[in-house]
């Protein structure tokens, strides 16, 4: 005879009974990368279209050093909110002011780097030792030029003290030895370094791949479309960087940030001038 098995619901989980420990939890998305597969079903090779693009309108830039790491760092802190030629002028004053010591070799031959918004400073290196030390209210009257003097004199030298205490002299040639992401680490960790700041000490020092976002490239990504409308100069660093080739991040930070100051200017951009436009979501919400 034929056992009968009669099949009955599984009874409720009482309410207010705890899960058990150990269930897996769903894992949160992250927001990078949905966005960037977002991006490749519904707007395939945006990034290529953009490279393209403002590589036709300006060509493609060559990787060249300019300054040895602590001047190209001291030279970006200056620029921070405020134009690249005022950054220039409080530099030269600075390395003038305290020129470098007798038989320290120096870059006689400085030429205007693209992308850069100034004219090219006219002197490379300075007496770090004493900048280090100088009286804080000397230091402020020097690059008092380049804006901001007040805020920027204390944070060039807490730099500068801390790489001193961390490396026992002012030479960053070392994280030319070390990966783009240990380099960015140590840089970061300093006091008053941030990772606009860190990227484009060791892109323009070493070549390293890392995309600095300044204000220009966030407006021309936003424009476009290839990052999130809300999304913070911070947070443009991750978005960009992922949809980068290693060898393109240079070409890409200096034709968009290039792009930004030439055409597609905060107040009243040139869109019918510029190659992007058939895909940028500025010209067209809908742009494919």
């Amino acid at each position: 005879m034929t056992e009968l098995v009669v099949k009955t619901k599984a009874a409720a989980k009482p309410k207010g009974v705890p899960r058990p420990k150990g269930k897996a939890r769903r894992v949160k998305r992250d927001p990078v990368k949905t966005w960037l597969n977002t991006l490749r079903r519904f707007r395939p090779g945006l990034m290529e279209y953009t490279l393209s693009g403002v590589a036709q309108m300006y060509g493609v830039p060559t990787w060249q050093r300019f300054h040895d790491p602590t001047s190209e760092l001291v030279l970006t802190i200056l620029s921070a909110n405020s134009a690249d030629i005022n950054a220039e002028k409080a530099f030269d004053a600075l390395c003038r002011h305290w020129p470098p010591p007798t038989g320290t070799p120096r870059n006689r031959h400085i030429v205007l780097r693209p992308g850069w918004g100034g004219v090219g400073p006219e002197e490379d290196g300075a007496d770090w030792a004493s900048v280090a030390d100088a009286p804080l209210d000397e230091l402020i009257d020097v690059i008092r030029p380049g804006g901001m003097a007040p805020t920027k004199a204390p944070r060039i030298q807490g730099v500068l003290r801390h790489v001193f205490e961390e490396r026992g002299d002012f030479s960053l040639e070392f994280l030319g030895q070390v990966t783009p992401s240990e380099a960015l680490a140590w840089l970061t960790q300093i006091p008053g370094i941030g990772r606009k700041t860190a990227s484009v000490t060791l892109l323009f020092s070493f070549g390293m791949p890392l995309m600095p976002v300044d204000r220009h490239i966030e407006r021309v990504a936003k424009r476009i479309g290839l990052v999130p409308p809300k999304t913070t100069a911070e947070q443009a660093h991750d978005y960009l960087q992922l949809q980068l080739e290693d060898a393109r991040v240079h070409e890409a930070h200096i034709n968009l940030i290039t792009h930004g100051r030439r055409t597609c200017h905060a107040q009243r951009p040139e869109c019918g001038r510029c190659a992007l436009a058939d895909r940028c979501r500025y010209v067209n919400p809908k742009a494919p």
